[in-house]
């Protein structure tokens, strides 16, 4: 029996770390098929892609793109046993959400369920907002059961009573950080349904010694992420146009995103721009030189209005497996990773003055550098391998499986 593993979006550069379960996962002898919501739009596959055996399966991204389908499934889907308690919850959840995103999630369950293959046993769902709604619609028109793993944005957005009917209907779940744990345990009716897995690396592929990194007068600062609001680069140009008068520093960004041209035209109206490398998204080779090129790390997160952050994200992790020390901010499950003083520098949110003094402090010492980046290597290394949470998730699986 198989599982299929829904995602809004497959592949992603962005998502390294569910590409990295799903390829642990097969190699524990999980098989599955990638259930995707939508089609791909990154330029580029990571290595982890290409190595995934599963078959990718894509349900229609706007209903419609394929009338015909859509009508064809909702037809079959109407004559499943479990159809009539499906409708009702998309209707409840409809009256609270008027929109067509809302009805477009019952159309791909219905197209998932009429087109569920026969040796599904069971579905997991990586994020608790749309790829949840459609498994957990789905999960009721088949009565194949469904998992969860949650992030961030899937959590923090998405309306209490939503996630609360959700938790309700999965039969177990896993999440990143303790603060999303406790923060969803406050709304299951079983509490102990939800474990913490953090992601980890798969240290095999990054340097099993900590790499030396040129001691040079220019002072490279690297930074990674998709240029959206959560990231905080607005922050990081304003704290950079506080060193403008220090030459030592360059900045390097890898990452897609909307927000790039505002970026950039941020940075011409602070006069730094000459000293901006904006690399676009790019293979994960590429990002791995440039963790090697690099001098220091850094990630200002920042917590939106709409409640949208991060979790513990992946790129603070590979910098470390790099021996790169991080300055950050305190936003959501960053302290539990980077130590402040130790393996890094954390400062407050939103906080371009601080942002600027950890940097300033961080190039003015050499000696600090390499020292939090050892550390940093160390930590990884002892606390953030990925092989325990891919084994917990493989077992939970299995089990879930000869459960069916």
């Amino acid at each position: 029996m198989r599982v299929a593993t829904l995602l809004k979006g497959y592949p992603r550069l962005s998502e390294t770390f569910i590409a990295q379960e799903i390829l642990g996962l097969e190699r524990r002898g999980i098989a599955q098929m990638i259930v995707s919501l939508r089609h791909p739009t990154d330029p580029y596959e990571h290595d982890l892609h290409r190595e995934i055996g599963a078959e990718r399966y894509y349900l229609p991204e706007y209903l419609k793109d394929d009338p015909a389908r859509v009508r064809r499934a909702r037809r079959l889907a109407e004559e499943l046993p479990g159809y009539k308690a499906a409708l009702a919850a998309f209707e409840a959840d409809f009256a609270a959400d008027r929109t067509a995103n809302r009805r477009r999630r019952f159309g791909q369950a219905c197209v998932l369920a009429a087109e569920m293959p026969s040796d599904i046993g069971w579905m997991h769902c990586h994020f608790l907002h749309t790829p949840a709604s459609v498994a957990r619609y789905a999960s009721l028109m088949t009565g194949i059961g469904w998992s969860f793993s949650a992030h961030a944005k899937d959590i923090w957005t998405t309306p209490a009573p939503e996630l609360s009917a959700k938790l309700a209907s999965a039969r177990w779940g896993a999440t990143c950080t303790a603060a999303n744990v406790a923060y969803l345990k406050s709304l299951s009716d079983d509490p102990g349904k939800i474990s913490l897995v953090y992601h980890g690396l798969d240290l095999a592929r990054f340097p099993s010694s900590p790499p030396e990194h040129p001691q040079a007068e220019e002072i490279t600062i690297l930074t990674i992420g998709r240029a959206v609001e959560k990231k905080g680069f607005s922050d990081l140009l304003r704290a950079l146009a506080l060193l403008k008068s220090d030459p030592r520093w360059r900045l390097v960004h890898i990452g897609g995103g909307g927000l790039i041209a505002r970026l950039r035209a941020e940075a011409e109206k602070l006069a730094i721009s000459q000293r901006l490398d904006f690399r676009g998204a790019q293979p994960r080779e590429n990002v791995f030189d440039a963790l090697k090129e690099a001098d220091i790390f850094v990630l200002p997160s920042r917590i939106t209005r709409s409640g949208d952050r991060d979790g513990l994200p992946n790129v603070l992790m590979e910098a470390a497996a790099f021996a790169l020390p991080a300055v950050a901010t305190t936003v959501s499950a960053i302290p539990e990773f980077v130590e402040d003083g130790k393996t890094g520098l954390l400062v407050h949110e939103r906080d371009p003055k601080a942002l600027a003094e950890a940097l300033s402090a961080m190039m003015d010492d050499a000696g600090r550098r390499r020292e939090q980046g050892l550390a940093a290597f160390a930590r990884v290394h002892s606390r953030f391998s990925c092989e325990p949470g891919i084994d917990f998730m493989a077992e939970k699986l299995k089990a879930s499986l000869a459960g069916r």
